[in-house]
This record gives structure tokens, C-alpha cells and sequence, in this order.
């Protein structure tokens, strides 16, 4: 996964530049274009973040490891009722 995200962070300025630049060559202002390929370069980050986020795989690892709240007693919780 991280190959994805050293992509990810190298087409990020590329497609902001290359966009822009296309843009303005079709005849597009400048004015426009900027803020266009700046939102393709958005859309990139977004897909980054939240499409194919990053996942944290040792937490989910180890919760699956811990016991259940209603398997296990500890002596501090003992019950006061009697």
C-alpha cells in the first residue's frame, strides 16, 4: 500500500501542473485553469483519504486479541451487593 501513496503524492503536483498547462493551452484563462487542476489534484487527495484510506492493521490485530467486557471479571469489580 505504500507504492500506492508514493503515486498518490507524485501525481498530486503533476496533475495540478499538467492540467493547468492543458487547459491553458486549449485557451482557457489562466484564472480558470488554476483553480480546475487544483481540483483535479483535490480529487486525488480525496480518493487518497477516504476511497483507499489508509487502514492501521496492528489495531485491528489486536483487538481481536483482548476479551470481551463480559468474558473476564477483574477483582476491582467485584459486586457490591452483598
Amino acid at each position: 500500500m505504500t507504492r500506492y501513496y508514493d503515486f498518490i503524492l507524485g501525481l498530486i503536483p503533476l496533475a495540478l501542473v499538467s492540467v493547468t498547462a492543458a487547459l491553458n493551452v486549449v485557451g482557457v484563462a489562466l484564472s480558470t485553469a488554476v483553480p480546475l487542476g487544483a481540483g483535479v489534484s483535490v480529487l486525488l487527495v480525496g480518493h487518497a483519504l477516504f476511497v483507499n484510506g489508509p487502514v492501521d492493521t496492528a489495531s485491528s490485530s489486536s483487538s481481536s486479541s483482548t476479551p470481551s467486557h463480559g468474558s473476564a471479571r477483574s477483582a476491582g469489580h467485584a459486586n457490591s451487593a452483598d
